[in-house]
């Protein structure tokens, strides 16, 4: 996909001198800091402490009771 960017004067100048300075065209340093941007802040992510969680030994599954639930009331407003 190709579409354009416009960066302030000394954004472009800086690129310019980095892109120069590691050998890579502008473009290419510009696709690697928006993927790097996306990885991180592209789609929310839990903490890792949260992914590991397994439950508590102790608490039943809320799937467990979920057949002595009371059904939903009558919508009033229905």
């Amino acid at each position: 996909m190709n579409f354009n960017i416009y960066l302030d004067d000394e954004t472009g100048q800086q690129l310019n001198h980095v892109a120069e300075e590691v050998g890579e065209s502008r473009n290419a340093l510009v696709r690697r800091a928006v993927s790097e941007w996306l990885k991180r802040h592209g789609k929310p992510q839990w903490p890792d402490v949260v992914l590991a969680f397994r439950g508590m030994a102790a608490v039943p599954l809320f799937e467990a009771t979920r057949d002595r639930l009371k059904p939903p009331a009558a919508d009033p407003l229905a």
